[in-house]
């Protein structure tokens, strides 16, 4: 079973990958989430909650942000690395929590970011519908998560097929982790939660094309051909295909 130091190692060296392609997936979301923080936090903002914050990326920009931020996990060992941030940053709290039955106080955040968290919650309704009653009216979620069939996820299950993960590694030669992602949803699916728990999506996007051995073996020339064909699935029938999808809400009048 995967441990949180672990998780942790393989989260650092995504953003470093010696592959353009899995690099670039992951420098994509990171930009647009840290973009995302900050056009939608503001003077008025005093509180930021990150959920399943992982090896703390987006913790020292929510830090810069916000007056007072919470970075909440349902296990202790994944908020350890978050350690060395929080004496860096004495805005910055640790509490462990389980999101889809917070005990944090309802109504007292102004942004509540949720990234890659989801796909890991069974009940990912539940977690919506706490995040909800901890965010203030007028409160804002940043949240990503998977494409359901995007063709990576598919990728990922026959990459741990018995026999093909040593394959795998040896082709990357860095750390490649099973993803246990064991909620993978559909845009659908995750608009009609967001709106059930009293959200109304303001903005949505999707990035990250990837195609299966034109990642693996096509080097930089490979990368061009995948942000080729991204910009031209995007928003389109197909857009399905692209990996992550990334929604900013705001809380309704009358939101649980």
């Amino acid at each position: 079973m995967t441990n949180a130091a672990e998780l942790v190692e393989l989260q650092e060296t995504l953003y470093t990958s010696r592959n353009p392609t899995r690099r670039w997936l992951h420098c994509t979301r990171r930009d647009w989430i840290v973009e995302a923080i900050e056009r939608w936090s503001s003077l008025g903002n005093t509180r930021a909650l990150e959920v399943g914050p992982g090896s703390g990326l987006y913790l020292p920009v929510l830090a810069a942000h916000f007056r007072d931020v919470v970075a909440s996990d349902i296990e202790e060992a994944y908020l350890s690395h978050a350690r060395g941030l929080a004496t860096r940053h004495a805005n910055l709290r640790l509490v462990v929590d389980d999101i889809t039955a917070t005990r944090l106080e309802a109504g007292t955040f102004d942004l509540v970011l949720c990234t890659e968290v989801l796909e890991h919650i069974r009940d990912s309704a539940a977690a919506i519908r706490e995040m909800v009653k901890v965010l203030k009216p007028g409160g804002t979620l940043v949240l990503s998560t998977p494409q359901r069939y995007a063709p990576l996820e598919l990728a990922a299950k026959v990459a741990f097929l018995p026999g093909m993960v040593m394959l795998v590694r040896l082709v990357y030669r860095e750390p490649i982790l099973e993803m246990g992602h064991v909620n993978l949803m559909t845009e659908r699916e995750v608009v009609a939660q967001i709106e059930a728990a009293g959200y109304t999506v303001v903005e949505r996007f999707k990035s990250g094309l990837y195609l299966p051995l034109v990642a693996e073996f096509m080097g930089d020339l490979g990368l061009r051909f995948e942000r080729f064909l991204e910009a031209r699935v995007r928003g389109g029938l197909f857009d399905w295909l692209l990996w992550t999808q990334y929604y900013i809400a705001r809380r309704t009048e009358g939101g649980a």
